[in-house]
């Protein structure tokens, strides 16, 4: 059962005096959208009647076919609690539908819907926590981002140092009113840059926490006159932002499936084919995990973010580290993705490549239990260490050539997302950058 039925949304509505209602949806590059409608239109809205134009959301339709309707999910049902007292402003998110009452194929959400089911069917809940890290710059004149920041703060450093300590606590506070559990928000290691991480769910609520995390973080910044960016590396010489994602698979009955006290590490047979499995498909994963061409600008070394495909219980230089606790908090973090990913499709490549694992009951290859950023070229060659793609173009060729994770993102979402992000990439390979300008302009 869900948590509200169509008649506690209007009673909702109706007693909270909610005047708008905002249909919310993600696209295929994980940007959210809305449809606003006011309270009068709601009872057309909870019958799945609420149509928008799907060729004017890149990565949709064409124009031709474009009549895409919004199916609203009741339990997503939320009052933001920064918009006026009276006249209030609530949101529903939806799954999109084609005409005939179909899921939209190009609908991400409905991509994690499917993988979720899959699991199910083999008796799994996959339960995710994500930690999602921010920087918070000031805004121009015009209200226009910077990457200025006057601040100097490092790693857990308190106030007054961390002048984002009251932004960042009016965030927590505000998460908290929408139903979040924060389970602990700090300054992180470059100056200006944030995390606050909250409590694990099931996936698909999980999803759809990142998005509407995303706002709210954005939201508040914005009231404190500062500009919050999930992009992954804004300024050169500093750690990027990451969205590390932790995750367990567990019994229908709530027993994590991952725990095994009999292993040397704590670890179930099951956990490391997951591992396996995430290893495996985890280059042709990178174009969705890290899908900018400024992601591959954090996937360097020397700024912690993991580039070799290797795991470890017991350093955080690979791909995927096994947290210290045990027992029903066991679980595997993969720490790759960054936060400008679309949340649906990192989990639903995450959850599928682990369960294909369990499925094809694939070897997990031996831990590496080093530094491998001290490593030497050879000795990760001995050690079979294979590295991320080194940039976006690279992603997209990997993508393409693992059939497996196409299969799961299904052929509309590869066709229009291989489409973008090799525009992308060509727009960037072609531009001339201040630096070249700076560096060979009086030279030659």
């Amino acid at each position: 059962m869900g948590r509200y039925s169509k008649e506690d949304i209007f009673r909702m509505v109706e007693e909270d005096d909610v005047e708008f209602i905002r249909l919310q949806f993600t696209d295929i590059f994980g940007v959210l959208k809305n449809v606003a409608i006011t309270s009068s239109q709601l009872a057309k809205a909870l019958d799945n009647k609420c149509m928008f134009d799907g060729s004017s959301v890149e990565g949709f339709v064409r124009i031709e076919e474009s009549d895409m309707y919004l199916y609203p999910d009741y339990d997503t049902f939320e009052i933001f609690p920064w918009r006026p007292q009276q006249g209030k402003v609530a949101r529903l998110i939806c799954d999109v539908y084609t005409p005939d009452g179909k899921p939209f194929m190009g609908d991400s959400r409905n991509v994690l819907k499917k993988v979720i089911k899959e699991a199910a069917d083999m008796g799994y809940l996959f339960e995710v926590g994500p930690e999602c890290e921010f920087f918070l710059f000031h805004t121009d004149d015009n209200g226009q981002p910077t990457t200025l920041s006057h601040e100097r703060a490092g790693y857990f450093d308190l106030g007054p140092t961390d002048l984002g300590e009251n932004v960042r606590r009016d965030m927590v506070l505000t998460l908290e009113d929408m139903g979040f559990e924060i389970e602990a928000s700090h300054h992180e290691v470059a100056p200006a840059q944030h995390e606050i991480d909250f409590k694990y769910d099931e996936a698909l609520i999980t999803a759809d926490n990142i998005m509407t995390f995303k706002l709210t973080v954005k939201t508040i910044a914005k009231r404190h006159g500062l500009y919050a960016t999930f992009m992954p590396k804004p300024k050169y010489g500093i750690n990027g932002s990451g969205m590390h994602v932790n995750m367990s698979l567990a019994t229908m009955a709530g027993k994590n499936i991952f725990a095994d006290d009999s292993d040397k590490l704590g670890l179930s047979e099951d956990a490391y084919h997951f591992i396996a499995g995430i290893l495996e498909h985890a280059k042709g994963m990178a174009a969705v995990t890290n899908p900018l061409v400024n992601s591959y600008k954090r996937l360097v070394p020397g700024y912690e973010a993991p580039v070799y495909i290797a795991w470890s219980a017991t350093n955080r230089s690979p791909l995927i580290r096994i947290p210290a606790s045990r027992g029903n908090g066991t679980r595997v973090e993969l720490r790759n993705p960054d936060p400008s990913a679309n949340p649906y499709l990192v989990l639903a490549l995450c959850l599928a490549a682990g369960l294909d694992g369990i499925k094809r009951k694939l070897k997990v290859p031996a831990s590496v239990d080093c530094n491998i950023f001290e490593m030497t070229d050879e000795e990760r060659a001995a050690s079979g260490i294979a590295t991320l793609p080194e940039n976006l173009y690279e992603a997209v060729q990997c993508m393409k050539n693992d059939k497996f994770v196409c299969d799961v993102l299904g052929d509309h979402i590869v066709e229009k997302y291989t489409e973008a992000k090799l525009k992308e990439w060509e727009d960037y390979r072609t531009r001339v950058s201040q630096w070249e300008i700076d560096e060979y302009l009086a030279k030659f």
